[in-house]
C-alpha cells in the first residue's frame, strides 16, 4: 500500500510509511506539514492531503477485497488463481468485476437452465460449433424439467452462455475502458418539456466523447435528466451517422465478446446461434451494465472536479484580506423590513444596533442618515460593511452619503458578501454568542465581522451554506464535507489562532482540538481570565500531552509571558531558539524581527539529533517575521456611480469590480448591479487559460470590460481583455460549446457550423448554471 502511494506521488516509500505511521497516531495533516520535516522527507500539505485520500481509498479496497475473499471462501469456490486475481485488483470497478459471478443474486434465468441440467449444452455448443444445435438438444429434453423440447433446450443454454460472457472480468474490464475511449454521451429533449426545459437548450440534441466532457456539463446534463427535460444515453460508438444503421450486423463490442471466447463465422452448424448469444448477452446485458458503470465514472469525475473548484473558492475566500481590528458598522440591507444596524469594536463586540428605514416604501432616508451619523461618531467608526443582498446598491448609496457627510472622520465603506449570514443568524451557535439580539439583527453583526477578519467569522457557517461551488446541491454531502473540511482545517492552521479572542468554531477547526475541547478552552478562559502562555494550555481539563502537542503551534498568545508563543515557533523548538539566541548573543526578546542578526545565523551550526535542518530553517524564518499573516494587504473595489441595476450597463463601459466565483469555464464578477457578469475563460487573458484559477480567484479586485447585456434575462457578459472590441470577434477566442449530433453531420461552412461557435457566455449556460446555484441572477 505504501509503495504503491510512493509510485503515485513519485516520493520514497519510507516518506509514505513515515506519514501513515504518524496519521495513524492521531497526527493531523497541518501539523505534519509544518512540524514534522524531517520525518516525512518534506511533504507539502497538498501532498499529505493526497495521500491522506489515496490511503483511505486503499483500506475500503483492502477491507472489500477480505470482504470478497471471506464469502468465495465460504461457498468453497475460493482457488489459489482466484485469489491472486483478488489480490492484484487495484481499483473497486475491478475487484467487483471478478466478484460478480460469486455474488449472491436474485434466481436468473441462466441459475434456472443449471438446475435443469442444461449447463453441458452450453458447453458442447461453445467447445464444438460443429455440432447441430437442434440434434444436440434433443437429448436435453426433459418435460418434468420445464425443457419441453429442443428450442426451449437452447433457450436455456442461450442464457447460461450470455450470464458466462457478461461475468467475464478481463472481457468486461476490456470493454468498459474501449467505451469510455470511444463512446459519446448523447441528449436530447423529452417532449413538451422544451418550455420549462429552456435553460437546459443546449442539450436538447447533444452528442459529446465521454472523455472530452468538461465536469460543469456533465452536472448540467444528469440535472437536466432528474428535471425530466432531458433524455441521456450512451452511444458506444466513437461516429454513428445516420447511415450507419443503429443494429448493424455486428459491432466492434460484439465482435470483442466473440473473439474473447472463440465465436466466428466459418459456415459450422452452430456458429450462427453463437454469434447470436452473444449478441443478444451485449445489447441486452453487458452494454446495460456499462453504461451504468460510465454513468457512474462520468459522476464521480465531475463531482471531484466540483469539489475542488468549490475547495479552491472557498479556500480564497477564507484567506481573503482581512479589514484587521477596526471598529465597524455593519448594514444588511432590507426594504420593507428596513436595514439592520450593529457597529462592533475592534475585537468583535457589540457595541450598538439599531433597523432604519431609508428605502421605499418607508422612505425615511434624511432620518436613516442621521442616525447612522451619530453612530458613527459615538463609536469611532472607521469601516462601513454593506451585505450584497437586495437593496444594497440602494444602501451602498446612504453609506456614500455618510461618508460624504463627514470627509474628516475618513470612513471606508465596502461591499460584503452576505452568503450564509442568514444560516448563521439562526444557527446555536449564534443564539449562545449574541443571545440578546434578534436573528436579524445577527445577520448585520455576522457582515461587520466577516470584514474584520473573514476567517473568524466565516468558520461558524458551515461551508456549503457558503455557496461558492457549482452544482453543489448535486454532490455527495460526506465527500463534500470532508474536502470543505480539510481546507478550513488547512486555513485556519496556516493562519494561526489568537487563543484569548477565538470563538469555540475557530478554535475547533486547530489542529488537535475538536468541539469539546473548544468549549473546554473557552470555560477556562472565561473562568481564570486571558491564557498568560502556550504552557497555560496544560490546566484545561481533557487537553492532554498529545493534543496539546498537535495544537500548541498553531495557537497565538499575544503580549504573553513568552515572547515565543506569538509565533508560529513550536513550543517543542523553544531551546533551539534559545541556543540561537545565546550563540547570538541576543535575548530572545530582541532577537524576534531582528532581520540583520538572524541573517548572519547559520543554519547548519544548529543542526542536531533532536532537530534538523528543516525545522532549524523553519524556526529562523518565523523568528524574522513572527506571527506574520500569510493573507494578501486589506483592498476594495469601487463601483461606478450611477450604475446601479443591469438597465444601466452599457456594452464598452470599463468596471471595477469583486470576483466572486470561479468555476471550470470562467469567473463571475460583481460589478454593483446585483447580478454577477460572467467572464467566460476564453476572455480571462490574452494568453490561453486552461484553469480559470491561474488568472483570477475569489475576492480578487478587478477592472472588467461589459462586452454585452441582456436586460430581459438579466445576463451580462464581461471580458478581462480591455481592447477587445464590443459585437466583434472576441481577440483568441475560444469556442468550446458542445456540438449537436447534426454540428457533426453539417457540411463546413454551414448555418449550423456557424451556430456552434456562439460563445457560451451568450447561451442558455447561464440559466443552467443558475440552476446549479451559482450566482447569476
Amino acid at each position: 500500500m505504501a509503495h504503491q502511494i510512493a509510485t503515485e506521488l513519485g516520493v520514497r516509500d519510507e516518506q509514505v510509511q513515515a506519514t501513515i505511521a504518524l496519521l495513524d497516531a492521531g497526527s493531523t495533516v497541518p501539523f505534519i506539514a509544518r512540524y514534522r520535516k524531517e520525518v516525512t522527507g518534506g511533504l507539502d500539505d497538498t501532498q499529505l492531503r493526497t495521500l491522506e485520500e489515496r490511503l483511505r481509498y486503499l483500506r475500503e479496497l483492502a477491507e472489500r477485497r477480505g470482504a470478497i475473499l471471506d464469502a468465495i471462501r465460504d461457498q468453497g469456490k475460493l482457488t489459489q488463481e482466484l485469489t491472486e486475481q483478488i489480490n492484484l485488483a487495484d481499483t473497486k470497478a475491478r475487484l467487483e468485476d471478478i466478484y460478480l459471478p460469486y455474488k449472491t443474486k436474485r434466481r436468473t434465468r441462466a441459475q434456472i437452465a443449471r438446475e435443469a441440467g442444461l449447463e453441458p449444452l452450453a458447453d458442447a455448443l461453445l467447445g464444438d460449433p460443429s455440432l447441430d444445435p437442434v440434434a444436440t438438444a434433443q437429448s436435453y429434453v426433459d418435460s418434468e424439467k420445464d425443457v419441453p423440447d429442443a428450442s426451449s433446450a437452447l433457450d436455456g443454454a442461450r442464457n447460461i452462455l450470455t450470464e458466462r460472457f457478461g461475468e467475464d472480468a478481463n472481457l468486461i474490464g476490456r470493454l468498459r475502458e474501449r467505451l469510455w475511449r470511444e463512446g459519446r454521451m448523447v441528449s436530447s429533449v423529452k417532449k413538451g418539456a422544451e418550455e420549462k426545459g429552456a435553460k437546459f437548450a443546449d442539450y436538447f440534441d447533444f452528442s459529446e466523447p465521454l472523455t472530452k466532457l468538461p465536469s460543469h456539463r456533465i452536472l448540467a446534463l444528469f440535472r437536466g435528466e432528474k428535471e425530466g427535460v432531458l433524455t441521456l444515453g450512451i452511444d458506444p460508438e466513437p461516429d454513428t451517422s445516420p447511415d450507419s444503421p443503429a443494429d448493424r450486423a455486428v459491432t466492434a463490442y460484439e465482435l470483442a465478446i466473440a473473439t474473447h471466447f472463440g465465436i466466428s463465422e466459418q459456415g459450422r452448424a452452430a456458429d450462427a446461434w453463437l454469434l447470436e448469444a452473444v449478441r443478444v448477452s451485449w445489447r441486452g446485458r453487458i452494454l446495460l451494465r456499462l453504461e451504468l458503470d460510465v454513468r457512474g465514472r462520468l459522476r464521480e469525475q465531475a463531482e471531484e472536479a466540483a469539489i475542488a473548484v468549490f475547495a479552491s473558492n472557498l479556500r480564497d475566500l477564507l484567506l481573503a484580506s482581512p479589514a484587521g481590528e477596526r471598529t465597524t458598522l455593519g448594514l444588511d440591507p432590507g426594504l420593507r423590513t428596513g436595514t439592520k444596524v450593529a457597529v462592533v469594536d475592534a475585537t468583535g463586540k457589540v457595541l450598538a444596533h439599531d433597523t432604519i428605514y431609508p428605502h421605499a416604501p418607508h422612505n425615511k432616508w434624511q432620518e436613516a442618515l442621521t442616525r447612522l451619523d451619530a453612530l458613527v461618531a459615538a463609536h469611532g467608526v472607521d469601516l462601513v460593511a454593506i451585505g450584497n443582498g437586495t437593496a444594497s446598491r440602494e444602501t451602498d448609496a446612504l453609506a456614500a452619503e455618510l461618508v460624504a457627510l463627514r470627509p474628516e472622520r475618513k470612513l471606508t465603506k465596502v461591499m460584503v458578501s452576505e452568503a450564509g449570514a442568514s444560516v448563521y443568524s439562526a444557527s446555536a451557535f449564534a443564539s449562545q454568542e449574541l443571545p440578546e439580539l434578534d436573528v436579524s439583527i445577527r445577520g448585520a453583526v455576522s457582515i461587520a465581522r466577516r470584514l474584520q477578519d473573514p476567517l473568524a467569522e466565516l468558520v461558524k457557517i458551515d461551508p456549503k451554506s457558503i455557496g461558492v461551488g457549482q452544482y453543489q446541491h448535486d454532490l455527495p454531502d460526506v465527500s463534500l464535507s470532508r474536502a470543505l473540511d480539510a481546507v478550513v482545517e488547512d486555513c485556519v492552521n496556516g493562519v494561526g489562532v489568537d487563543l484569548n479572542t477565538a470563538s469555540v468554531p475557530l478554535l475547533t477547526r486547530v489542529s488537535g482540538i475538536g468541539s469539546g475541547l473548544a468549549e473546554s478552552i473557552v470555560s477556562h478562559r472565561e473562568a481564570n481570565g486571558p491564557f498568560a502562555s502556550r504552557a497555560a494550555l496544560k490546566k484545561v481539563p481533557r487537553l492532554g500531552p498529545k493534543a496539546f502537542e498537535l495544537c500548541a503551534g498553531f495557537l497565538r498568545v499575544r503580549g504573553g509571558k513568552n515572547p515565543l508563543d506569538v509565533s508560529g515557533v513550536h513550543p517543542e523548538s523553544y531551546p533551539l531558539v534559545d541556543q540561537i539566541a545565546r550563540a547570538s548573543g541576543t535575548p530572545v526578546t530582541e532577537l524576534l524581527g531582528n532581520t540583520q542578526t538572524l541573517s548572519r545565523v547559520r543554519a547548519a551550526d544548529f543542526v542536531s539529533d533532536s532537530f534538523g535542518l528543516p525545522t532549524v530553517t523553519d524556526v529562523l524564518a518565523e523568528l524574522e517575521k513572527p506571527g506574520r499573516d500569510p493573507r494578501p494587504l486589506f483592498t476594495t473595489a469601487t463601483f461606478a456611480a450611477g450604475v446601479n441595476t443591469v438597465s444601466d450597463l452599457r456594452p464598452g463601459m470599463i468596471l471595477e469590480g469583486v470576483v466572486t466565483n470561479v468555476a471550470a469555464f470562467g469567473a463571475f464578477v460583481d460589478v454593483g448591479v446585483h447580478q454577477d457578469g460572467l467572464v467566460h475563460i476564453s476572455a480571462l487573458s490574452d494568453k490561453f487559460v486552461t484553469n480559470p484559477r491561474d488568472v483570477v480567484k475569489p475576492g480578487d479586485v478587478v477592472r472588467a470590460k461589459v462586452m454585452d447585456v441582456d436586460v430581459a434575462r438579466k445576463r451580462i457578459s464581461l471580458s478581462l481583455r480591455l481592447d477587445d472590441e464590443v459585437g466583434g470577434e472576441k481577440k483568441g477566442a475560444r469556442t468550446p460549446k458542445p456540438s449537436t449530433r447534426e454540428d457533426r453531420r453539417a457540411p463546413a461552412g454551414s448555418a449550423r457550423k456557424a451556430k456552434a461557435a456562439t460563445p457560451p457566455a451568450n447561451t442558455a449556460m447561464a440559466e443552467a448554471l443558475r440552476a446549479a446555484g451559482i450566482r447569476v441572477e
